[in-house]
């Protein structure tokens, strides 16, 4: 059997490492020495690609050949990358399906396609280091990656050659990475701000046993956004100075680099000489940065993750007093100030023995060892990163699956119909924070057929979501009467924005009140209708059981309702179906009275 290694494929830097002699290391490039894969990709002008380390090198020359921080586009629609892509050397074109493309030499790629180059150069490396083929991976993503995202992921690996053994988020990477399952008993936060993306998990490890109790991060929010701010403090400084240039996508892309460099220096500098040069733009500029300058800069981003952060401890119902460590990953975790205000937020010293551009593939080899059986002294629970459920009657969301569920799972749920001889009802996946499914992400649509006629709320339909150790969800419906079953896999083609993500979860929380509601409301609506088809039902049965003076209220009783349910106050539509039920129930009785007397008349009193 073929070897399995472990990738952390980043936004901005890739690596690859196994778990051999029994330790888990980052594997180096045999042609160049390095453990570092840039995921950079540029277009040569005789149709070949060139990736990793040369292509970086050449991204302020030849920016718009370019293509980095691909991953931030995996699973995305065509208008969500074109946000994305804003301030990036490159652009984004529908490729007729509705899939983004970008330009790579002589052709248009998806960004699986783009990341599939960096995986399979990941791949001969590690090939060659070990002298064996390698074609299965444990590869991480970030705990916010949602289906979509997830799934792209696995379309670049199967692009590469490689078989996904595992997606594993990158702060559960890292935690096993630190040997945290060594902690007899406690929670960890692990706080992982890399070059793209900012990710913290909340974890509880008990007797080597990993479970991870809640997630949250941003898939747009990383050390790549600091550099271009401080790039375009660079540039203004410039302008200050009386340098007159054109803005173009070199000049942009040479104070990005500039400020990269300078973010890296001022690491262990207070001070760096910066310059800018690009001729042809009419750019000429240096000067000096302060340490004091760059994290001004900074803050802000700083600011956003420790308010994610709170929103993971609230979510696991946990203060800062109740951890027992704190692991910080990610290469932009080597700012003096990020340091600094974890420490001050959390109020202990983070671990950070550990490289922190290294820890995440370390950690992801630990998995492969552990799935291989190389490595037993290891379990691990994942947990899925956002809500799933489906719609039902009104436009409300039935959750079935909660975010912050430990994988892998199964759950079901039963509904009913809402019409008398219905023989199919669509299934509607949705996922999200909200109570109305217009608020949601829709995941995939299907139709269970077959279901055996009968009055409303007779049938019994069974629907179970099954996620498994990946986060790929199944969805399976039966009717439970027939056992006629409909089921899908939820293989998404395209993802959740950034701001998507976030607006889920703090609506969720900032707009629980109003969802509140109008879930309410929605509900209210579907039983003041049934009540109403009810009703009218029973009555129409024999009007003979209904005197002149009962038929004048039940019409105005049940008027009454239909004009009130119109309206949004749920409470008013409850009141009237109080007022209706208290009409109709006599009339309801007198029916069922008649018809059980029949009954009895008609039977064989022999047979008793």
């Amino acid at each position: 059997m073929s070897r399995m290694v472990g990738i952390d494929l980043g936004t901005t830097n890739s690596l690859v490492a196994v778990f051999r002699n029994g330790r888990a290391e980052v594997l180096a490039d045999p042609r160049t020495g390095s453990r570092i894969c840039p995921s950079v990709v540029r277009g040569e002008t005789d149709g070949t690609v060139t990736v990793g380390e040369e292509a970086r090198k050449g991204r302020v020359a030849r920016a718009r050949d370019t293509v980095a921080s691909i991953k931030r586009l995996m699973g995305k629609t065509v208008a969500e990358a074109e946000r994305l892509t804003t301030g990036l050397t490159y652009g984004v074109v529908d490729g007729g399906d509705g899939v983004p493309r970008v330009r790579v030499a002589d052709r248009l790629m998806t960004p699986p396609e783009i990341a599939a180059l960096v995986l399979r150069e990941l791949k001969e490396r590690a090939t060659l280091a070990l002298g064996e083929p390698v074609d299965r991976a444990v590869i991480t993503v970030p705990a916010y990656f949602d289906d979509r995202e997830r799934q792209a992921t696995r379309d670049a690996a199967r692009l590469a050659g490689l078989k996904v053994a595992r997606l594993l988020s990158e702060p559960t990477a890292a935690c096993l990475a630190y040997g945290l399952e060594k902690i007899p008993k406690g929670r960890i936060a692990v706080f992982d701000l890399g070059g793209g993306t900012f990710d913290v998990s909340i974890l509880k490890v008990d007797g080597g046993l990993f479970e991870v109790l809640a997630i949250n991060g941003d898939t747009k929010l990383g050390g790549d956004d600091i550099d271009a701010a401080l790039g375009k403090r660079l540039l203004e400084r410039a302008r200050v100075d009386g340098v007159v240039f054109d803005t173009t996508l070199r000049v942009e892309e040479a104070a990005r680099t500039a400020a990269e460099h300078a973010k890296i220096a001022l690491s262990s500098s207070v001070s760096v000489a910066v310059a800018l040069e690009v001729p042809e733009a009419g750019l000429r500029w240096s000067g000096t940065v302060t340490r004091d300058e760059l994290e001004s800069v900074a803050s802000p981003f700083i600011d956003r993750t420790l308010k994610l952060t709170n929103r993971a401890l609230r979510d696991a119902g946990l203060g800062v007093e109740d951890l027992d460590a704190v692991a910080l990953v990610g290469g932009s975790t080597r700012m003096p100030l990020v340091r600094a205000r974890v420490q001050t937020h959390f109020g202990k010293v983070p671990r950070t023995d550990l490289d922190p551009d290294e820890v995440v593939a370390v950690g992801a080899a630990l998995q492969a060892s552990v799935i291989t059986g190389e490595n037993r002294g290891i379990t691990l629970l994942d947990v899925n990163p956002l809500t799933l459920g489906i719609e039902t009657m009104g436009g409300v969301v039935a959750k079935i699956i909660p975010r912050n569920s430990t994988l892998p799972t199964a759950t079901g749920m039963e509904f009913t119909t809402n019409v008398d001889g219905q023989t199919a009802v669509l299934i509607h996946v949705l996922q999200g924070e909200r109570e109305l499914a217009k608020d949601n992400r829709s995941l995939a649509r299907f139709v269970l057929r077959g279901i055996e006629p009968a009055a409303a709320g007779i049938p019994r339909v069974e629907v179970i979501f099954t996620l498994d150790a990946n986060g790929i969800l199944n969805v399976m419906a039966r009717d439970k009467k027939t056992g006629q079953a409909q089921d899908v896999d939820v293989r998404p083609t395209s993802g959740l924005t950034d701001e998507m993500v976030e607006r889920m979860l703090v609506e969720g929380m900032t707009s629980g009140n109003a969802d509140l509601e109008a879930r309410l409301v929605a509900e209210a609506r579907v039983d003041a209708e049934k009540l109403l088809r009810q009703s009218r039902k029973v009555v129409q049965a024999d009007p003979t059981l209904v005197t002149p003076e009962e038929s004048a209220q039940v019409a105005a009783v049940l008027k009454a309702l239909e004009a009130v349910i119109a309206g949004d106050d749920h409470r008013a539509i409850r009141r009237a179906m109080e007022t209706a039920d208290h009409v109709t129930v006599p009339v309801a009785q007198r029916l069922m009275d008649r018809n059980i007397a029949s009954y009895l008349t008609g039977r064989d009193v022999d047979a008793v």
